[in-house]
C-alpha cells in the first residue's frame, strides 16, 4: 500500500495501522504453512521436510520478508502422483513450480482449474515425467512466461490447449510424440513468444510460413523431426534449428547467416555483441543483488563474471548472487572429485543448475590470467556437439573459478552402470556418444582438447542413451609444475591411466584412447575399473581366451545378436588398451568401428 493510497487521519488510524498489519501477515504465512504442510503429507514418496518454517525446506523459495511462498521445486524427487498439485493452488503468491523429473502419468483437472487464477504464476515445468494423450488446456495462465512438457510422452497432434498464453516467452516441448503438420494456429496467439522447442517429435510436412511473423520469436528448435519442403525465410534475429532433417530444402541459406550452418563469421559478430552486453548487464545485476541478498553466509568476491550461453531459457534463469549464496552452504554439495566441487543449485525460477568449484587451493589447478581463462572458457562454451558438457556462466574469485552447467540428475555413468541394470542398446549408446565427443575434442581445429581425468565418473548421463563428457577445461587450467605428487597422481584416476604416463609425464590423445577403453570394458563386463586391487584391463587380458567370462552375462546370454555385438566391442576395446601408444587407434578410428559394429 503506497503513501498515496493511505494517508491516516487520527493518531487512532495510525495506532490502527501499526498495531493490525503485522497480524495480518503472521495469518497470511500461517495460513501457508499450513498449506505447505498438508502437500507435504500427500507426497508420495516423503520428501524430507522437516523443518517447521517452510522456506526453510529444500526446494522452497520465499520473498525477501519470508512471508509468502514465491516457488516450489519437487524435481528428481521420485513422486508417483501429482494429486497434490491442486493444494499447491492455494498458494496465491506463488510464481514458480518445478516438477520436472519425477514418475508421475497425469496432471489433475483441478490443477488447471485453480492455478489458473493465481494472478503472478511465470513457470511451469513438468519435464521428464510420464504424461501422456494430449496437452492440458492452459486457458486462464494469463501471467505464464516460461512453459516446459518436454521429455514427456504427449502424442496427437497440438490444438487449442495453449490459446490464450499472452505472456508466454519461453515454450519447450521437445522429445515427445507429436505428429502431423506444426499447427500454426496453436502458435499464432502467443505473441510474447521467444524461445520455440519442438525437438525430437515426428512433426511432418512444411515449416509453416506463419512462424516467421511471430514478432519476439529469437530462437526456434526443430531438429529431428520428418519436416519437409522449403525452408521459410526467417528474419536474422531468429535462429533456426533444423539439423537431423534430411527431408527439408534450403532455400534460404544466403538470406538467413544465422540459419545457415556455413555463415560462421556473421554469426560471430552477433554473439560477439550479444556476450558484451550480457556481460556488463550481468556485472550491473551481481552488484545490485550482493547488495539486497538476505543470507549473510561468507560469499566469494567476485573478480569477474560472464555469462556464456546465448539460450533464453538459461538467460532468464541464472542469477550470479544465488550462485554465491549456495556454494557458501556445504549442505548444497552433491559431489566432490580431485579437483572439483559440485554444488547442486536451485534458481528463484525453479530451474537446476551444477555449480563446479575449480579446487585451486591445492595449487595443481591455477586460474592465471583471468581474462585469458574467461576467453578460454567462451571457446569452450561454444563447442557445438550434442555430448559434451559446455559451460553456461562462470565467476572468478582471486583463486577460484565457479562454473555453471545444465543439472544432470541421472549422475555419472559410473553411478548408474554400477548401481542398477543397464540394457545393451543403453550401453552401446552411451560408448558412441562418448566415442563423438573424444572424436571431436580431438579434431578441434584450433588445438586439440585432452582429457586429464577420463572416467565413468567424469561422464554424466543425459538419459540413459545420452552422454554428456565433462570436466573439459581442466587441460587448460592444470599448472603440472606445481605439483608435489607423481605425474599418475596429477592425471588420471586408478584404473583409467595408461601405463606410459608414469615416464612421458605427457597428456596425450593415445592416453585418451586407453582411458576410453577402460570405459569400453565397464560397459562390456558391467566390472568397475578396480576390484580388490586388481585392474579391469589385468583381469580382461588374463581372461582374454575365454570372452564367456569377461562379457555381462545377463546381457550376453540375451540373445546371439547381442554377444555377437559385444565380443566385436571387446575387440576394439583391446585395441584401445594397447599398451604400446602407437598401436592405439585413433578416435575417428574407433567411432567408425563402433558405428560398424552395429
Amino acid at each position: 500500500m503506497g503513501r498515496d493510497e493511505y494517508i491516516p487521519t487520527s493518531f487512532l488510524s495510525v495506532l490502527f495501522f501499526f498495531c493490525f498489519c503485522p497480524m495480518v501477515l503472521s495469518l497470511l504465512f500461517q495460513n501457508q504453512t499450513q498449506t505447505m504442510n498438508n502437500i507435504s503429507m500427500q507426497l508420495s514418496p516423503p520428501v524430507p521436510w522437516n523443518a517447521s518454517e517452510p522456506c526453510a525446506w529444500k526446494g522452497v523459495i520465499c520473498d525477501n520478508t519470508n512471508s509468502s511462498v514465491v516457488g516450489i521445486s519437487l524435481s528428481g524427487s521420485k513422486l508417483l502422483s501429482f494429486e497434490f498439485l491442486p493444494l499447491v493452488c492455494k498458494i496465491q503468491t506463488l510464481e514458480y513450480l518445478d516438477v520436472s523429473n519425477n514418475r508421475m502419468s497425469s496432471v489433475p483437472d483441478a490443477f488447471i482449474s485453480e492455478c489458473g487464477k493465481i494472478k503472478g504464476l511465470k513457470l511451469l515445468n513438468f519435464s521428464g515425467n510420464k504424461l501422456g494423450d494430449s496437452l492440458p488446456n492452459f486457458l486462464g495462465f494469463d501471467a505464464l512466461e516460461s512453459l516446459d512438457m518436454s521429455l514427456n510422452m504427449f502424442g496427437g497432434s497440438i490444438g487449442l490447449e495453449l490459446d490464450g498464453l499472452v505472456s508466454l516467452k519461453i515454450l519447450n516441448l521437445s522429445s515427445n510424440v507429436f505428429r502431423g503438420p506444426i499447427p500454426t494456429s496453436s502458435f499464432g496467439s502467443l505473441t510474447s513468444l521467444e524461445v520455440l522447442d519442438l525437438s525430437n517429435n515426428l512433426f511432418s510436412g512444411p515449416i509453416p510460413d506463419d512462424l516467421t511473423r511471430m514478432s519476439a520469436l529469437t530462437q526456434l528448435i526443430l531438429s529431428n523431426n520428418f519436416l519437409s519442403g522449403a525452408i521459410p525465410k526467417f528474419t536474422k534475429n531468429v535462429h533456426v534449428d533444423y539439423s537431423g532433417m534430411n527431408y527439408l530444402k534450403n532455400t534460404t541459406a544466403q538470406d538467413n547467416p544465422i540459419a545457415q550452418s556455413g555463415s560462421k563469421k556473421v554469426m560471430s559478430v552477433h554473439l560477439r555483441i550479444l556476450v558484451a552486453i550480457m556481460a556488463s548487464s550481468f556485472l550491473v545485476g551481481i552488484v545490485l543483488q550482493l547488495v539486497v541478498s538476505r543470507k549473510n553466509h561468507h560469499q566469494p568476491k567476485v573478480i569477474l563474471s560472464n555469462l556464456l550461453t546465448t539460450n533464453a531459457m538459461h538467460k532468464s534463469s541464472i542469477r550470479f548472487s544465488k550462485v554465491m549464496e549456495v556454494v557458501s552452504d556445504a549442505s548444497n554439495v552433491t559431489l566432490k572429485t580431485r579437483f572439483s566441487t559440485y554444488y547442486k543449485a536451485i534458481m528463484p525460477s525453479g530451474s537446476i543448475y551444477f555449480i563446479k568449484k575449480l579446487n585451486c587451493s591445492n595449487k595443481i589447478l591455477s586460474v592465471g590470467s583471468h581474462d585469458k581463462f574467461g576467453k578460454e572458457l567462451e571457446v569452450l562454451a561454444n563447442l557445438k556437439n550434442s555430448n559434451i558438457m559446455t559451460p553456461l556462466a562462470y565467476f572468478l574469485s582471486i583463486d577460484t573459478a565457479y562454473i555453471l552447467y545444465e543439472y544432470i540428475s541421472n549422475g555419472s555413468l559410473y553411478d548408474v552402470l554400477h548401481g542398477s541394470m543397464l540394457d545393451w542398446g543403453s550401453r552401446y549408446s552411451i560408448a558412441v556418444g562418448v566415442a563423438k565427443a573424444l572424436s571431436f575434442l580431438h579434431g578441434f581445429s584450433s588445438s586439440p582438447i585432452l582429457l586429464l581425468d577420463l572416467s565413468s565418473k567424469s561422464i554424466m548421463l543425459k538419459s540413459l542413451m545420452e552422454p554428456l563428457v565433462g570436466d573439459i577445461e581442466h587441460y587448460r587450467v592444470i599448472n603440472f609444475s606445481k605439483s608435489t605428487g607423481n605425474f599418475s597422481e596429477v592425471v588420471g584416476s586408478i584404473g583409467y591411466t595408461p601405463p606410459e604416463y608414469a615416464y612421458t609425464m605427457t597428456v596425450t590423445m593415445a592416453g585418451n584412447v586407453y582411458s576410453f577403453g577402460v570405459i569400453l570394458l565397464e560397459l562390456l563386463t558391467g566390472e568397475p575399473p578396480v576390484t580388490e586391487g586388481i585392474e579391469l584391463v589385468k583381469w580382461v587380458l588374463d581372461n582374454s581366451t575365454k570372452p564367456q567370462h569377461i562379457l555381462d552375462f545377463n546381457l550376453s546370454r540375451s540373445s546371439r545378436e547381442i554377444r555377437s555385438k559385444m565380443l566385436a566391442i571387446l575387440k576394439i576395446s583391446l585395441l584401445c588398451v594397447s599398451t604400446d601408444p602407437q598401436a592405439r587407434p585413433n578416435m575417428n578410428s574407433v567411432l567408425h568401428m563402433l558405428l560398424i559394429a552395429a
